[in-house]
């Protein structure tokens, strides 16, 4: 029992503060790739104070509900986004000891609750009674079922080479000539799961200069801030889960495997935060083609290659 209790312990600070990390992160990265100064200069020294202050920002706000809104939905919204993140770290493996359960079907699993996240921003842009508002819900909901198909083509391939659905055994079954095999697929899963998280350049459902903030419109205080965290956990949840299945997890010489983990993770999240700043906005169109075109014929050409090096090895 005390065990499970540690696990789940573990499993909170995990998921409260390395989003908070990376949050931080990516004001730095973005001040320094793109000359900002506001980030540089809150708390003194390099902007040390920045989180703290967007914090104290959010909590200072009024809550406000619009009067034609369906209440209930509308408050439940944000929990409904952020909750299915902390479920899924429950399940990834920090080390070949540091994983809170094993699942036996623990990638299925983290396919089907990571999906369920994006029923917060449905429920929200219906909820608000906003046009913006529905229409950056409706958006986001085109935009999962396009690149839920490629993200799940790319996890079989994994799931395939290793002969488990289990994380934990994904990462033991892992050798380092599958940085070759399954570089395809390591690929389409990582731009395939920065489109589910609405990251750019694929935030056309909460583009600024599209639709407002889309389903968020009408959030404000804690309520948005709920949003925003759960865009970071859902960085985090796409670092582990890229490392875990592409990656090796904790395989690495010399340092503690949990280390291995963690590096791997950072410089994954440093690649979103890069990839932000460095490429514009998709239009709707475009983003489409890529998962149709360009993304699912390559998660199919993964399959088959992972199909003929098993028949042969």
């Amino acid at each position: 029992m005390l065990e499970v209790v540690l696990s789940f312990v573990v499993i909170l600070v995990v998921f409260l503060v390395l989003p908070l990390i990376i949050g931080q992160t990516e004001h730095k990265v973005m001040a320094h790739m793109q000359s900002r100064l506001g980030p540089m200069y809150a708390g003194g020294f390099h902007g040390w104070a920045q989180l703290i202050a967007d914090g104290v920002k959010f909590m200072q706000k009024e809550d406000v509900i619009p009067a034609a809104a369906d209440r209930r939905i509308f408050m439940i919204a944000p929990g409904v986004a952020l909750v299915p993140y902390l479920v899924v770290l429950i399940v990834i493996p920090l080390d070949r000891d540091l994983v809170a359960v094993d699942l036996d079907l623990g990638l299925f699993f983290v396919l089907a609750v990571m999906g369920v996240g994006v029923l917060g921003a449905i429920m929200a842009g219906w909820a608000s009674a906003n046009k913006y508002s529905v229409l950056g819900a409706m958006r986001a909901a085109a935009q999962l079922m396009s690149y839920e198909l490629p993200l799940v083509l790319a996890a079989s391939s994994v799931a395939m080479a290793a002969g488990t659905l289990s994380l934990p055994g994904i990462v033991e079954a892992w050798q380092w000539w599958w940085l070759p095999w399954q570089a395809i697929g390591g690929v389409v899963f990582f731009v395939a799961g920065l489109a589910e998280l609405r990251r750019p350049p694929f935030d056309m459902p909460i583009a600024e200069s599209e639709i407002i903030m889309g389903p968020m419109t009408e959030y404000t205080g804690m309520r948005f801030a709920l949003f925003m965290l759960s865009e970071y956990v859902g960085i985090v949840v796409l670092s582990f889960l890229t490392t875990v299945l592409f990656l090796g997890g904790w395989h690495g010489p010399l340092l503690p495997g949990w280390i291995w983990t963690l590096v791997k993770v950072f410089v994954l999240a440093f690649v979103v935060i890069w990839l932000r700043v460095t490429y514009p906005r998709l239009r709707e169109d475009q983003l489409q083609k890529l998962a149709w075109a360009g993304l699912v014929p390559l998660a199919l050409v993964q399959l088959a290659l992972t199909g003929v090096v098993k028949v042969l090895i």
